[in-house]
């Protein structure tokens, strides 16, 4: 184009033109009232669209769906409810802490629903969810949710099974998408950089895992799992599953100064250790021995098993003539306090006891690095969900409506 031509194009678009009526249609609204789900469509683009742009994919989208799962849709009223809960136990807590920017700038931008479980027959193992190019989540199992009634209420083990099959996740995948913005640090991986495994990781016990240092199993079968692991657990994971957690990891014993570490660690997690009626002030440990084909006789190991750790798996015996427990357990000592534990785990300088040594390692690593990047303080999340999800109830009552269909 010639200057001229330029500055006669420029000169066309003054100020004091009067604009004239666009030549696309400007009056197609944003939200469809003529489909059966308008009202539910329309909350959500209200209180995720606008704000945040982020897209719901509730309806069966069998494109984005994984095609080695036989899946099935996720059902409307859980999906409106499951909505309302990734509002107010998810989007709202890390907007009160991290700001209003935050989530509009690094939150999902896609979540993708699915009624059914994403098991792989060939593993045995269960796909929760998936994070996908650090913009998608995908949610499996929708249809396991609580039903929705109108008098719906949630008690603590409805909150532990959402926890558990939902906002763990949640917690887990968004933790993948904010380390695949900034990276986490190289020294976490090389807290137990020999015994990860991304093959046989689903094989290995809570006993395993926790002696090895890991918060799960799962965690144990790649460094980047075991990062955002770490974060999730304690987001989401209730006293009990911590305790139980701190006492398999520490059974073996301690490195020096790992028992004030633990005492530290129970505190930032808000758990009372003295409170009464509670597994972890009524516990036991036993030694293992497991079955051996081969002799028929059970072989003593090294494993120190919690009682609800203990494995009623049976094998066929020696002679194939019947089956047999595969471990044999030995109470080694009750405990009616956790104190008494804690005074009773030895201190070792063992290479191969380093269970709640490197958990705690990892733990603050990974804590520190969600304040130092994202100004984050891991722990007051977690209270701030625990405090939410007390209120659960009156959050469903006073805030909620589920739509019918139309």
């Amino acid at each position: 184009m010639s200057a001229a031509a330029l500055l006669l194009t420029l000169a066309s678009c003054g100020k004091d033109d009067e604009l004239t009526e666009s030549i696309f249609d400007t009056t197609t609204p944003v939200v469809d009232p003529n489909q059966s789900t308008y009202e539910f469509d329309q909350w959500l683009y209200d209180n995720f669209g606008k704000p945040y742009n982020v897209e719901f994919q509730y309806k069966f989208n069998l494109p984005a769906s994984d095609y080695s799962f036989q899946l099935a849709p996720a059902e409307y009223k859980r999906s409106q409810l499951l909505a309302h809960f990734i509002k107010y136990l998810f989007y709202d807590v890390y907007t009160k802490y991290a700001g209003d920017n935050f989530m509009k700038q690094y939150g999902p931008r896609i979540f993708h629903f699915i009624g059914s479980s994403g098991y792989s027959p060939r593993t045995g193992t269960e796909v929760l969810g998936l994070a996908s190019g650090g913009v998608k989540i995908t949610l499996y199992n929708i249809n396991e949710m609580k039903p929705y009634t109108e008098d719906l209420t949630y008690d603590a083990k409805d909150i532990e099974t959402i926890n558990e099959r939902v906002f763990h996740t949640m917690h887990h995948e968004f933790s993948h998408i904010m380390h695949q913005t900034k990276t986490y640090p190289v020294n976490f991986g090389q807290v137990t950089s020999g015994t990860y495994d991304p093959i046989d990781w689903h094989k290995r016990d809570s006993v395993d895992s926790h002696q090895m240092g890991y918060v799960t199993h799962y965690a144990s079968s790649a460094t980047y799992e075991d990062f955002v692991e770490t974060l999730s657990c304690i987001i989401t994971d209730n006293d009990y599953r911590w305790m139980m957690r701190i006492i398999s990891a520490s059974a073996p014993g301690f490195r020096s100064g790992d028992k004030e570490q633990v005492l530290e660690l129970i505190e930032k997690l808000g758990i009372d250790k003295n409170k009464p009626n509670t597994h972890w002030n009524d516990f036991s440990l036993y030694s293992e021995a497991e079955y051996s084909q081969e002799t028929g006789n059970y072989e003593p190991g090294e494993r120190i098993v919690l009682d609800v750790h203990r494995s009623s798996e049976r094998v066929v015996n020696k002679d194939y003539t019947a089956e047999v427990p595969r471990f044999k357990y030995t109470e080694l000592k009750k405990f009616t306090s956790f104190d008494e534990f804690l005074n009773w785990v030895p201190v070792t300088t063992k290479e191969s006891i380093a269970g709640i040594n490197s958990m705690l390692k990892k733990i603050s690593i990974a804590t520190k690095w969600h304040q130092d990047r994202w100004g984050l303080n891991t722990f007051t999340l977690r209270e701030e969900v625990r405090q939410r999800q007390n209120k659960i109830n009156d959050y469903l009552k006073n805030e909620v409506t589920i739509y019918e269909l139309k």
